[in-house]
């Protein structure tokens, strides 16, 4: 995955955003990450990367925005969390040989939580 470091995209406050299987990360915010938590995050993008090519890419920007907006609107405390592409991508980001053996459509088939607890979590 290519990484593209800038200080405009994604806008302040976000580390990194995929945009159609390229990742853009701010470059303040990247210099100050650890080598693991760079690496996590890679293939944290690199699992949404896989989403996108599955839908074709606008499929996964449809289909993302209508659930958040779904979870949004059902009144969910972090309806970011709840999204069935983060929890496939925050629930394997710390495996490194996850990809090679992803079943296509993960994202929409029923997973073992983690024991890990994620930052994220806590939001």
């Amino acid at each position: 995955m290519k990484v593209f470091r800038n200080g405009l995209l994604p806008v302040k406050g976000f580390v990194a955003m995929n945009l159609f299987g390229h990742l853009l990360v701010r470059k303040d915010s990247w210099d100050r990450l650890s080598p693991e938590s760079k690496s996590m995050m890679i293939r944290h993008e690199a699992i949404h990367s896989a989403q996108m090519r599955e839908l074709l890419f606008v499929g996964f920007y449809l289909a993302y925005l209508f659930e958040w907006l779904f979870r949004l609107l059902s009144g969910k405390k972090n309806p970011y969390r709840g999204i069935s592409f983060e929890r496939e991508a925050y629930e394997h980001e710390y495996d490194p040989d996850y990809l090679s053996a992803r079943r296509p459509f993960a994202q929409w088939r029923p997973f073992e939580k983690s024991k890990r607890r994620h930052p994220m979590d806590t939001v």
